[in-house]
């Protein structure tokens, strides 16, 4: 266990999370997979932990994070794959609801669980942080701004995390995919050539090696990947 990576993903049973838990499982590191319904039986895998938590809650956040510490004493690498999506409307009508919910899914969960973890990388003197942002975070599109500012944010606060923290051996990084093909993008847009679309397992390597001390010369980077839409 002392010399087994623990890493902690967020939203680890989502369209992505999956592909990226089974990533580091399939490299022989210990995963804490959480989200609000997270089971044990999500993935066969003896070295997969289920710890169910609400990211937008900044109590429920800590808990999470005081567990994992008491049970196996560190947190290697954090990938915060938790998001959301909700827009469709101009800016004139959005409403509070689509608003409020875009920044709490997708900003103060990754707030909450950065103030949560870093702490304990800071102590450790070492760190692996990925961030799964958006292109929209980049290149907003007509109709999604809700979504595309809270990207945008989340893209923010991991510069600041990186700047931050640099000194105590501690990366942290962004990733902004295009449309990638998981199941609930092909629900949303059936019509659409999926073949163009990001595979969610090459975000998946991509996190992979940020989380590598290959890359432990890159922070505070915000990486597109696009596929063939760019």
């Amino acid at each position: 266990m002392e010399n087994q990576r623990i890493v902690l993903v967020t939203g680890a049973k989502g369209g992505l999370g999956s592909f990226v838990t089974e990533t580091f499982l399939a490299a022989g590191d210990l995963v804490i997979g959480t989200s609000k319904s997270v089971q044990a039986s999500d993935f066969a895998s003896p070295n997969f932990v289920a710890m169910p938590s609400d990211l937008t809650d900044a109590a429920s956040t800590a808990k999470l994070v005081d567990s994992a510490i008491q049970r196996f004493q560190k947190i290697d690498v954090l990938v915060h794959v938790m998001g959301g999506f909700s827009g469709g409307k101009p800016i004139a009508e959005t409403d509070d609801a689509t608003w409020d919910r875009m920044m709490s899914l997708n900003l103060r969960s990754g707030f909450n669980i950065l103030r949560a973890v870093i702490p304990h990388m800071r102590e450790a003197g070492r760190g692996r942080i990925v961030a799964i942002a958006s292109r929209a975070a980049a290149e907003p599109a007509p109709n999604i701004a809700a979504y595309a500012a809270s990207k945008a944010g989340l893209v923010s606060l991991v510069r600041a995390a990186a700047l931050e923290n640099k000194d105590h051996r501690i990366t942290v990084n962004a990733i902004l995919p295009g449309t990638m093909n998981t199941d609930a993008n092909r629900g949303f847009n059936p019509g659409a050539d999926f073949s163009r679309w990001v595979p969610p397992e090459t975000v998946a390597e991509v996190v992979a090696f940020l989380a590598s001390d290959a890359a432990a010369e890159i922070t505070g980077a915000a990486i597109p990947i696009y596929g063939k839409e760019a």
